[in-house]
């Protein structure tokens, strides 16, 4: 091949003497021991005095550079996979054994500072020119750069691989948190313990909304919260939810999504916390419960309990409300709400009119209505307290149309009321 043509494979290499090579080989020996002091003086992980198989990989490292670099001298065109797939291994070793790349980094350097030595010397006896002497050294510094690249590439492989097979076990784990019936506490434990996860005594599960629309970015999580946001409900374990400083931290973590924290509990009962969860996020998606931040179960508990079995809710308005059937829903409206805040008020009209902000008169008028409707029902506490449970459930669903509890007016003569139910 022409000057010309090896140039084209591309600068330094193509402009160096084919012959120099010659002039290397015979003292490749003599360069790799130096180069081998120079490693082990200036890197301390890399000296160890007693394990000669550790010695003879860096022995074996050195003098595979050294002969790819005399080799590529005399031939642009060499192959240079495996060198490059060896320096790949060596970086994901140095993660595998939990190091960084420091200490390989400084190593390069300091044998690249041997060979550059050495070569500096032979071209004075050489006579070489300035213009071969400075492609030498970009060549070398080149030729450190691609070493350097691929110990990286190779270290961030094993490094991402590890990451990847720790979320795989992080899943399993939540998985197994939340199975039910719960999971023995050995099984956890082992699970736990592979994943790099310290068994916690307490946890919250957290159940996921939507990001909120100025929120694009998924968010991130301290490393001691298990995550899956691949789920249908994207969940999340909180380990020691109640410690000091723990709530801000959720807070701050979750502020850009609609989430849902379930009540505290032992780790074998992870179950019932993220079932807590879903529920208390579904009734705020639906508006029932305020989604204002972050949502805590505890603090909605009775209206969990209110929702928790809806369809029969739906049964004892129909049976309850049904005095109010043959209203207009304006008229249903007005009396519903008068009746609840007199439920809610110890029956005191006065009370009543300040929490509407109507006059007494008016609310001692829809009370006579009230009282021609259900009649004797208002003097039975049994029968007041279904009335107020009913009601509540139609107050928080009142701004939801097609989600109500509102008897329907009747369109014929009947003994039973319509009610529609809590979804249409």
């Amino acid at each position: 091949m022409t000057q010309e043509g090896l140039s084209a494979l591309g600068h330094p290499w193509a402009d160096l003497p084919r012959d120099l090579a010659d002039h290397m080989r015979p003292h490749l020996d003599e360069v790799a021991d130096d180069m081998i002091q120079e490693i082990q003086t200036r890197v301390r992980e890399y000296d160890r005095p007693g394990d000669g198989s550790y010695s003879g990989t860096l022995r074996l490292a050195v003098e595979r550079v050294l002969h790819y670099f005399v080799d590529r001298v005399a031939d642009p065109e060499h192959e240079q996979v495996s060198v490059i797939d060896f320096f790949r291994a060596i970086g994901r070793g140095e993660a595998g054994e939990g190091r960084s790349l420091d200490a390989m980094q400084t190593a390069i350097r300091a044998g690249g500072m041997i060979a550059w030595r050495r070569i500096t010397e032979g071209a004075a006896m050489l006579e070489t020119s300035p213009r071969t002497l400075g492609a030498v050294g970009e060549a070398l510094m080149s030729f450190q750069d691609e070493l350097a690249a691929a110990a990286a590439e190779g270290y961030a492989q094993a490094k991402a691989a590890v990451a990847g097979e720790m979320q795989r076990r992080r899943k399993r784990l939540l998985d197994l948190l939340f199975a039910d019936p719960p999971a023995a506490p050995e099984a956890i434990a082992d699970l736990a313990a592979a994943a790099h996860w310290p068994v916690p005594r307490t946890v919250a599960a957290v159940a996921l909304g939507q990001p909120r629309q100025d929120s694009p970015h998924q968010p991130a999580f301290p490393p001691d919260i298990l995550a899956d946001l691949t789920r249908r409900t994207p969940s999340l374990i909180v380990p020691d939810p109640d410690g000091p400083g723990r709530a801000k931290l959720v807070d701050r973590a979750l502020s850009g999504s609609l989430a849902v924290v379930g009540p505290t509990v032992p780790v074998t009962e992870a179950a019932r916390s993220i079932q807590w969860a879903r529920k208390t996020l579904g009734l705020a998606q639906r508006g029932v419960i305020e989604a204002s931040g972050v949502v805590r179960s505890v603090e909605h508990m009775s209206t969990l309990i209110l929702f928790q079995d809806e369809e029969l809710i739906t049964s004892l308005a129909q049976l309850r409300l049904a005095p109010l059937s043959h209203l207009r829903v304006s008229q249903q409206d007005r009396l519903a709400e008068t009746l609840l805040a007199w439920l809610q008020s110890g029956r005191n009209a006065n009370e009543v009119a300040m929490r509407l902000h109507v006059h007494p008169q008016t609310v001692r008028y829809r009370l006579r209505q009230l009282e021609e409707l259900f009649g004797d029902q208002l003097l039975d506490p049994d029968l007041r307290f279904d009335l107020e449970i009913v009601l509540r459930a139609r107050a928080l669903l009142s701004d939801h149309p097609g989600e109500q509890i509102i008897p329907s007016r009747r369109e014929a003569v009947g003994d039973s009321a319509e009610i529609v139910s809590f979804r249409r």
